[in-house]
């Protein structure tokens, strides 16, 4: 069995001194495997331009990437957090996995969301899977609006993830008809650490930008039932036993594999 937490909290806007402290504080004790946190959760979302998210970003040698690496050497855990990451003149919205073992590995959101497309790149990362140097568990990792191209879990369970990570800012409820689809429709695990509270920002003409994130940070099992999840305002550190192992026979029936069963010949991949 493999212990898996979800942090779920509020980010302050361009402080990630006090957003690092943050979680340090909601991590303090706790002893899990892997730990999953939001999206942008050490700068806030609500980036207007590309000039504001080249300076809050940081490339891997950048603090948060080391407060990450520090705490998941100490914890003997995998740790998964979104940043903005900067790669020279290019930003980009992605995710950092932090192995016990000290390296850390990124992954840059592929699927952009609102004004994400004017402040950050689209993610060239691509998909892959992370085994887990101390638990016998596989891990991919997707960023918030990736879970509405069922392209994206799929290509993270062919190649062989347990579990799929899922940073998250998300400020829609359609997520919740969503996201167990993909756990359901891959048979892997889904952990979901999405943010609340509400951030605003003043437009050029005058106008206040409002963006409220509706929390509810969840685990679903690969037949999509939620195993543990968060109120959608609280702060809050959830915890469940997954077992990776149940996840690999693709069987649904005695009859019916999800893998085996695919006909890609007959499909239009566009």
């Amino acid at each position: 069995m493999v212990k898996l937490s979800i942090v779920q909290f509020t980010p302050l806007w361009a402080n990630k001194t006090q957003n690092l402290e943050r979680i340090a504080s909601l991590i303090r004790g706790l002893e899990s495997d892997i730990i999953v946190l939001p999206e942008l959760c050490t700068t806030g979302y609500s980036f207007l331009k590309k000039t504001e998210a080249l300076d809050e970003a940081e490339d891997t040698s950048g603090k948060s990437i080391a407060f990450f690496r520090e705490a998941a050497v100490a914890k003997k855990a995998m740790i998964i957090a979104g940043f903005a990451e900067r790669d020279r003149e290019n930003v980009y919205n992605s995710a950092v996995a932090a192995l016990p073992d000290g390296s850390v590995k990124i992954y840059r959101k592929t699927h952009l969301f609102f004004k994400e497309t004017l402040c950050f790149e689209p993610g060239n990362s691509g998909f892959y899977v992370i085994e887990h140097p101390l638990v016998d568990c596989k891990v991919g990792m997707m960023v918030c609006n990736d879970w509405r191209y069922p392209e994206a879990a799929r290509s993270l369970a062919l190649l062989g993830a347990d579990l799929i990570a899922c940073p998250s800012n998300l400020v829609s409820t359609l997520w919740g008809v969503g996201m167990p689809a993909r756990a359901l429709e891959n048979k892997v695990y889904l952990a979901v650490a999405n943010r609340c509270g509400t951030e605003i920002r003043m437009l050029e003409d005058g106008a206040d930008q409002k963006l409220t994130f509706n929390g509810g940070s969840v685990v679903y099992d690969f037949n999509g039932s939620p195993l543990v999840k968060a109120a959608s305002d609280e702060d809050a550190v959830l915890t469940s036993l997954i077992d990776p192992v149940l996840t690999r026979d693709k069987h649904f029936n005695a009859y019916n594999d999800l893998i085996k069963d695919r006909r890609p010949d007959q499909y239009y991949l566009g």
